[in-house]
């Protein structure tokens, strides 16, 4: 039975902490609260780009991963955390109604796109060409079960509030000691925070930052998730969350007037009833720019893993990222191409040159 540490307790750091543990070994997970992008996520699964009708990358196989896994963490855990909610795309014109029936004929598609419009019948909604159904989506309330994993591993024993010291990691011939823990392996799951990582600032990593409101409208009456100009997310008792934003340029991680601005605006395209803004969050979200996570073993360190960048999909991607990590790690598995942090290592080698 090996151990593991794992730095980061964000959804990344949830998956591959979780398959580990099913497979049999131990981890210390290091956590100290800097990284918030999972917590404010909206958390929805889908595997259909809403904005061009194509299936994202890997995504049927995305979907047979996480599903599963997210049911088998609400059974270990004893929450709920997996929602089953409709998606309604909202048809901006009849030229989107014809793309999204094109879309349908796909290779892959036809599983997850209805191919029915369907009509609106909300009148606090303006919906005149109605709505493409996307199928079995759903969503992951992620603070709840981010919150839920880390109770269970406080109560193994195997999490620390704590910031992760670099200078204080000794990397040995067979492994790793950090402040008198043994481990085979260190996995950096850090979100954004691996920009400030030495061992692997040579990756590319950008940083998104998404905002999202809370809205109070008691006359909206809406159970469904609606993509309109913005998504629209039932929370219950009257409350929708609205988002989110996409901004690659920005200062600082809190909320802004601006983004609030561009919400709103967003909203009242087709919510045609009153309703008050009663929150408001922000996140940095870890992107990467050819859109693919960066999952792999360190260029020289051997013993040296990371797990990172899922961007806007992390739900969905970070099962299935962990399952491909444990396998490179416990099994010496090759990564799929599109993960391999690999696909950069040249970056490495120019930055040792730099030293």
């Amino acid at each position: 039975m090996g151990h593991y540490l794992i730095v980061g307790s964000g959804l990344s750091g949830l998956a591959i902490a979780e398959t580990l543990l099913r497979e049999g070994h131990r981890v210390t997970v290091f956590d100290d609260g800097s990284q918030k992008a999972s917590m404010v996520a909206g958390g929805l699964y889908n595997p259909v780009v809403l904005k061009r009708f194509n299936l994202t990358w890997e995504g049927k196989r995305l979907m047979d991963v996480a599903l599963p896994f997210y049911k088998a963490l609400e059974k270990k855990l004893g929450v709920d955390v997996d929602e089953k909610i409709s998606i309604l795309r909202l048809f901006a014109s009849e030229g989107e109604q014809n793309k999204w029936f094109e879309a349908t004929d796909q290779p892959g598609l036809s599983e997850y796109l209805s191919t029915s419009v369907l009509s609106n019948t909300n009148k606090a909604i303006r919906a005149p060409h109605g709505y493409g159904e996307v199928l079995h989506t759903g969503r992951v309330h992620t603070a709840r079960l981010l919150s839920a994993y880390r109770e269970y591993l406080a109560d193994l024993g195997s999490f620390q509030r704590a910031a992760f010291c670099f200078s204080e990691l000794q990397i040995e011939k067979d492994g790793v000691r950090y402040r008198g823990l043994q481990a085979e392996g260190v996995i950096f799951s850090e979100g954004f925070g691996l920009r400030s990582n030495p061992f692997f600032n040579y990756l590319p990593l950008e940083g998104n930052k998404g905002e999202l409101l809370e809205i109070y409208a008691p006359d909206l009456k809406e159970s469904r998730v609606i993509k309109g100009g913005v998504f629209i997310i039932p929370t219950g008792a009257d409350h929708y969350l609205a988002g989110a934003t996409y901004s690659r340029s920005y200062e600082g991680a809190e909320p802004t007037a601006e983004a609030r601005e561009k919400l709103l605006k967003g909203l009242h395209k087709f919510v045609q009833c009153d309703f008050e803004v009663t929150r408001q969050w922000a996140g940095i979200r870890p992107t990467v720019p050819d859109r693919r996570p960066l999952v792999g073993v360190h260029p020289e360190y051997s013993s040296l893993y990371v797990i990172n960048g899922m961007g806007s999909r992390g739900v969905l991607i970070a099962p299935y990222a962990a399952r491909c990590l444990a396998g490179l790690i416990l099994r010496a598995e090759p990564l799929p191409e599109g993960l391999d942090c690999n696909r950069f290592s040249h970056g490495y080698q120019r930055s040792k040159k730099q030293v």
